[in-house]
């Protein structure tokens, strides 16, 4: 397995495969490939079931999730790249806020073997309702299919003083008459105007259609 660059030792790749190295080593999350090798057992990390793991295999540049980050996952669902997070953050925490019931039941049961997978029932739109279960926020990563991505990733990043935030925008949830380059560019100028500053963009295809990654940082 060989390091990726930026990533610390968190993240690897072979043959053009991602891994993580499992928190929760006998543990799979959704059925993924778990190969040992020199004693470490290894989860692969699959593009097509993960934005953050596309914006990885598509060439991303910049990863501000760290070994030791606290990180605010808006979107978390059933918690299958929130997983993959928990191993890069072994020594921070992942807060997963997830809003349907029925997503938030299997991310329960999937965060019990991982200490610092913390899932909240909340509403990503409304920070102030988890408020007081966050402390230290340095990454805020939003996968929230709605209306408004931009701001509800500003929103949280203010709340929490975060510097680093990351979302993966679906131009079809803003607008399915616009044409989604159009989309990302509104969405690049709004983080803009909330006064972040745009570190990298990439799209997400083939992974996901219509989609792109941006990473913004606080200026």
């Amino acid at each position: 397995m060989d390091p990726l660059a930026f990533s610390e030792g968190t993240v690897f790749s072979e043959r053009r495969k991602l891994y993580t190295v499992s928190a929760a080593p006998g543990v799979r999350t959704y059925g993924e490939r778990t190969p040992v090798v020199g004693g470490v057992e290894y989860r692969e990390w699959d593009p097509r079931r993960s934005k953050l793991a596309a914006y990885i295999a598509n060439g991303g540049q910049v990863l501000p999730i760290k070994h030791d980050s606290n990180v605010l996952y808006l979107g978390a669902s059933s918690g299958t790249t929130p997983s993959h997070v928990s191993d890069i953050v072994k020594d921070g925490k992942v807060y997963c806020v997830e809003f349907a019931p029925r997503m938030f039941r299997e991310l329960v049961n999937n965060s019990k073997p991982r200490p610092n997978m913390m899932p909240i029932l909340a509403d990503a739109t409304k920070p102030s309702e988890y408020e007081f279960m966050m402390s230290g926020i340095d990454v805020v990563y939003q996968d929230v299919a709605q209306k408004n991505q931009a701001d509800i990733l500003a929103d949280n990043m203010d709340k929490f003083n975060a510097r680093f935030g990351m979302v993966a925008v679906k131009a079809r949830s803003e607008d399915v008459s616009e044409n989604p380059k159009v989309i990302f560019q509104k969405t690049e100028a709004r983080l803009r105007e909330r006064g972040f500053k745009i570190i990298d963009t990439l799209s997400l295809e083939p992974y996901e259609d219509s989609h792109e990654m941006i990473v913004v940082e606080r200026q």
